[in-house]
């Protein structure tokens, strides 16, 4: 199987974690929501992935901000408010002693509906809510290594169609061109938005080094990531050129260096792309002063240390 920017060591005290859902924990085994459930019918829910780091959120009110203006979008009623779900948070990690090297995942539906259909109208209740918490290190061969990409055919939808600012559970356009990507040998796929310019890859947010200036696309075709944000704003203090705009494939085949961004895997190299191999060293020199500021955020984000390539 391809290396993946989501890779985790294993980890046996997974088998015991609690999951909670809609009021109650449950065995990881017991986990269970309806099949009638509005996000298993119809992908119809938002979600967040958090990190949790010396028994504290990293960048905890970026994520619930972004979740709680993509409820606004879609017109969900979460049911909860923002101290609310923060306690929620904080109740799932110490259920299960959790202190660091956590990965907890947040999910709402728009709940459970009477008959399969798309329809509001048919729902039972209010939303579902699940939390998912797991103990999630990420493998260092990863980003020793460095990943692989393949451009896509499929493009990544303008806002009109599916709004990819929107951290929905439809993600099958995704789906389709990871699978594309390592059926062709690449560990993960790069995307292109409706007019040919680089959006994003199918998990990870994208980014290239070109002539010196650090180059990310502007976020209209691809989710607005907690850390792309941070990695931008940490450039910039430090005097790093950056720019959000587009840019070709042409400009990532010529680039010095490239690497993608998550809230799991933090920043991952890139060491190839279409079969070009990107650079002369892995990690380049910006992405290693990107990764050292990166931790330095995350660090002063819970307030305390943070182990580096975390």
């Amino acid at each position: 199987m391809s290396p993946s920017t989501h890779d985790a060591l294993p980890d046996e005290r997974n088998a015991d974690v609690r999951i909670w859902i809609d009021g109650a924990f449950y065995p990881r085994d017991e986990a269970k929501v309806s099949v009638f459930d509005s996000a298993f019918l119809v992908g119809d829910g938002i979600w967040e992935g958090l990190r949790l780091h010396r028994g504290r959120f990293a960048f905890l009110e970026r994520h619930l901000d972004r979740l709680l203006r993509g409820a606004r979008a879609i017109h969900l009623d979460i049911g909860l408010s923002r101290d609310e779900l923060a306690q929620l948070l904080d109740d799932v990690v110490t259920e299960n002693g959790m202190q660091d090297g956590a990965h907890v995942r947040l999910m709402v539906s728009r709940g459970r509906k009477k008959t399969p259909s798309q329809h509001p109208s048919n729902l039972v209740g209010g939303p579902t809510i699940v939390v998912i918490p797991e103990y999630k290190t990420g493998d260092p061969g990863v980003k020793a290594r460095g990943i692989s990409l393949l451009t896509s055919t499929v493009r990544r939808p303008p806002p009109d169609t599916l709004d990819q600012r929107l951290n929905s559970h439809s993600k099958l356009h995704e789906v389709v061109a990871l699978i594309q990507a390592t059926a062709a040998g690449a560990d993960e796929a790069l995307m292109l938005d409706p007019t040919g310019a680089v959006a994003t890859c199918n998990a990870t947010n994208f980014f290239a080094v070109v002539a010196g200036e650090l180059l990310t696309s502007t976020a209209m075709y691809s989710l607005p990531g907690i850390t792309r944000a941070v990695v931008l704003e940490e450039a910039r203090a430090d005097g790093i050129p950056a720019a959000e705009r587009p840019f070709t494939s042409s400009d990532v085949y010529g680039a010095d260096e490239a690497f993608v961004t998550g809230t799991f895997g933090g920043i991952t190299p890139v060491r190839e792309v279409d079969g070009r191999t990107i650079g002369a060293a892995l990690p380049g020199p910006v992405t290693q002063r990107l990764t050292a500021l990166y931790d330095e955020a995350v660090r002063r984000s819970v307030g305390g240390d943070v182990d580096p390539g975390r």
